[in-house]
């Protein structure tokens, strides 16, 4: 691997888990990274984030359609441990669903309620404001510029005794990640560890899951 020690002091705290001193990771391609000793989240320094214009443009040439088989079969990793794991006709949250919301078919499908939210695609904030049995986040994760905010969010959308799914590719070798195919691309922030979510579980209180590599399921308290 290429690759230098960053040029940019590393930020005080933790972007996912508000950890204190997160350590230079590495300097590649023209982009800083840092690493978080406690939850072992890796993350872009903020000044090599995209413009929100920039990444909207990003998202319109991905190809994610509810109708493609393939895009279902890849989806089917979160939805089908979640659905042995829901009653019948759950109300859920397909959050960070992209303008093509393919999860939210397949679990309609298995025949729950599933509402929409995405800040670029589905951006009505109505959605923000009720509880779910289960709240999905696939694919999404990976982008948040503010990873604490947004679980802060998600587990508030989470009733108690429901499930948070979250599917994103989970980062291994240190070795690797300069050419790691999910490093590259520019919209891509955050990068998580099968260890991050259980570090985080563990700081909520909640149970967690992780029937496949790159999918959590983390159940909230039902004393929550």
């Amino acid at each position: 691997m290429t690759a230098n020690a960053t040029s940019t002091p590393a930020p005080a705290a933790c972007p996912v888990c508000k950890a204190a001193q997160p350590e230079v990771f590495l300097s590649v391609g023209g982009q800083e990274y840092f690493r978080c000793l406690s939850c072992e989240a890796r993350f872009l320094a903020p000044q090599h984030r995209l413009s929100r214009k920039d990444e909207y443009a990003q998202y319109l040439h991905h190809e994610n359609h509810a109708d493609d088989p393939r895009y279902r079969r890849f989806l089917r990793k979160l939805a089908d441990p979640l659905l042995e794991r829901l009653s019948p006709a759950s109300r859920g949250l397909d959050y960070g669903c992209g303008p093509g919301p393919a999860l939210a078919e397949i679990l309609r499908e298995a025949g729950h309620n599933v509402a929409l939210f995405d800040p670029f695609f589905a951006p009505d904030p109505a959605p923000l404001s009720s509880m779910y049995d289960f709240v999905t986040c696939t694919e999404t994760a990976e982008h948040f510029h503010a990873p604490h905010a947004e679980f802060a969010r998600l587990r508030g959308l989470v009733r108690p005794g429901g499930w948070l799914g979250v599917m994103t590719c989970f980062q291994t070798e240190d070795a690797r990640f300069a050419t790691w195919h999910y490093r590259m691309d520019p919209t891509h922030v955050v990068f998580y560890r099968e260890a991050t979510f259980r570090y985080l579980a563990q700081l909520w209180g909640w149970t967690c899951h992780v029937p496949v590599k790159d999918v959590v399921l983390m159940q909230r308290p039902v004393s929550r």
